[in-house]
């Protein structure tokens, strides 16, 4: 096929769907043509050891482009779809779109539609609307055609198996030009080393410079490779990928096509990963599991299950081995988990279990329920029956308390406030590049470990109620807007901070920050719902309706509070009907 490109305006079909030319507004026509250079100049910088022949060599060939077809390739590369037609393409920074169609096409950027796309069929077709793909059957020349009443989806399945992807390829090709982005993979790694992760894209810079998210200022050249070696880049990237796999076939394949999958897989490039990759592929450990799970495939579950130790794997293998008859194997992880319990959930779970299944009892107490069985009762309006919060909030204020909704929030302000530079410090060779959000140790057990000298420094140093405000004001008041998971930005979050510094000692409060660094995953949450407190007293209150449950994680935090003797309590509500009077501590009928 000749490389030279003929006009857009010679085609069969019209443009209904040009694509948008649209940029954001405060942005330069090209901004996306900086961000992506950026991206290609930080790895080449950092990450030139682990790349190989053809990723440098789509380097050097991206070098040689002209700038608007730079642009274009951009442009095909920030799409979702790999393959596009050219009567849909309109971008109004672009001036000479066919000579830059042909400059692409030239040096291998972009390929035109050929048979040795057919494993992509189904994109393909995809890219013509009904109408379009009734047109195409027309010129097929089929002597029955379908009618005009199909759904599309019916019609694409009908044109796959009546004809050879060659022919419809060439009656395609008929109508418009249909091209393909090349260097999909090469581009994808360079994003992948970038941003250290699957999740995050270029619109990150977009957000920064539009100035909706600020993120932390970090001096580049202190930042830290996140990579070591081509298997910590390979590994973490295949198993990312994997990922995403899974929750594309689970909706069409079987559990046991997929449990298959899985294990195929993990017997042969799913061992001996890089220990960069080993935290990723716990948690899709987890995720395959608990489908399987919940599927019904029981013993399959299981078996995925036994690859790791995270939470809640262990558990879930002790309910399987339960529920399979494997009791003896049940009770002895359940005194493995009671010796060390990673998280309350499991803390809790192999008390109440091992009793359960020693004792040979149908049903158990569970120690959350028992916990809220024995806690205090309050009487608040029905109405507030769908907020039982802020009913109680109401409920506290008439009895003269103060009160806010606090749960987790100040608890978790007040951490990122009091170590944001420890947080983020580069030194400890955990933020990768600038538009982190997070540290990459930071749901990790390294973020205590590599940390520990630093925090328990910082809290030599709070050791009174007004160091750790000045402490609190100043960097509120330095990083006012600065992203930070644990740090809300609206009026009145750092006065709830300041209220916990006032009603509890240093002592304290060092004892819960310590807590919360060990293991920032779990210890984030299941903090009491509310703040109450006069001139005498204060109390953190968990607040449960007639049909809530305690958590294990509120459990941990109530046995928590209570060692370091911080005031806090679990209280149930009961629902008072609209005409009772609820001016008195007592329910007593109103009219």
């Amino acid at each position: 096929m000749s490389n030279n490109f003929y006009p857009v305006s010679s085609t069969v079909f019209s443009n209904p769907f040009a694509q948008n030319t649209e940029f954001p507004a405060d942005l330069p026509p090209k901004y996306y043509h900086d961000y992506f250079g950026y991206v290609l100049d930080f790895v080449r910088k950092r990450y030139a050891h682990v790349l190989n022949e053809d990723e440098s060599r789509f380097l050097n060939q991206y070098d040689g482009l002209s700038e608007d077809a730079q642009c274009l390739f951009i442009r095909f590369s920030n799409r979702s779809k790999s393959f596009f037609r050219v009567n849909s393409l309109s971008y109004s920074e672009i001036s000479d779109l066919p000579a830059v169609l042909n400059e692409l096409l030239e040096n291998d950027f972009i390929e035109s539609l050929c048979d040795s796309h057919q494993n992509r069929q189904d994109e393909i077709i995809d890219l013509f609307t009904k109408p379009e793909l009734l047109v195409i059957t027309k010129m097929l020349g089929p002597d029955i055609m379908p009618s005009k009443n199909i759904r599309k989806p019916d019609l694409v399945r009908w044109l796959v198996y009546e004809y050879e992807f060659s022919k419809l390829c060439e009656i395609i090709c008929q109508t418009e030009p249909v091209f393909k982005v090349s260097f999909e993979a090469e581009v994808m790694l360079m994003k992948f080393l970038f941003f250290g992760n699957r999740n995050a894209d270029m619109t990150e810079f977009v957000i920064r410079d539009l100035g909706h998210v600020r993120f932390q200022s970090f001096d580049e050249q202190h930042l830290s490779i996140q990579f070591e070696s081509r298997k910590d880049v390979d590994d973490t990237l295949m198993v990312s990928l994997m990922k995403e796999t899974f929750d594309d076939i689970k909706t069409v394949l079987p559990p046991e096509e997929i449990f298959d999958w899985f294990m195929n897989w993990q017997s042969g490039s799913g061992t001996g990963l890089s220990i960069k990759a080993i935290p990723s592929f716990n948690s899709f450990i987890l995720r395959v599991s608990a489908w399987l799970e919940r599927k019904k495939m029981l013993s399959q579950a299981l078996t995925i299950y036994q690859l790791t130790n995270d939470a809640p794997a262990r558990e879930r293998r002790v309910r399987l081995l339960y529920n399979l008859g494997e009791i003896d194997e049940a009770l002895a992880l359940c005194e493995e988990i009671a010796e060390n319990p990673q998280n309350a959930d499991e803390r809790y779970f192999s008390q109440d279990f091992y009793e359960k299944i020693s004792n040979k009892k149908k049903r158990v107490v569970k120690r959350t329920t028992q916990a809220l069985k024995a806690a205090d009762a309050i009487e608040v309006p029905v109405m507030y029956r769908y907020q039982v919060e802020l009913g109680a909030i109401h409920y506290y204020r008439e009895q003269g308390y103060q009160a806010f909704f606090s749960e987790n929030e100040p608890w978790r302000a007040l951490f990122g406030l009091l170590f944001w530079d420890i947080i983020y410090d580069t030194n400890v060779k955990t933020i990768h590049n600038p538009l982190q959000r997070i540290p990459s140790d930071f749901f990790l057990p390294d973020f205590y470990f590599k940390r520990s000298a630093q925090l328990t420094e910082r809290l030599r140093l709070a050791n009174s109620k007004e160091v750790m405000e000045d402490i609190v004001r100043e960097t509120y008041a330095e990083k006012y807007g600065v992203t930070n998971v644990l740090v809300p930005w609206y009026e009145g979050a750092v006065e709830k901070v300041l209220t916990l510094i006032s009603l509890l000692s240093p002592e304290q409060i060092h004892s819960i920050m310590i807590e919360i660094a060990l293991n920032l995953r779990e210890n984030t949450r299941g903090f009491p719902d509310l703040l109450v407190w006069n001139e005498n007293e204060y109390a953190f209150i968990e607040i449960k309706s007639p049909t809530d449950h305690l958590s294990s994680r509120q459990l941990h935090w109530q046995h928590f509070f209570a060692e370091h003797q911080v005031q806090s309590r679990i209280v149930r509500v009961n629902w008072i009907k609209p005409d009772v009077d609820y001016s008195s501590n007592s329910a007593t009928t109103g009219k």
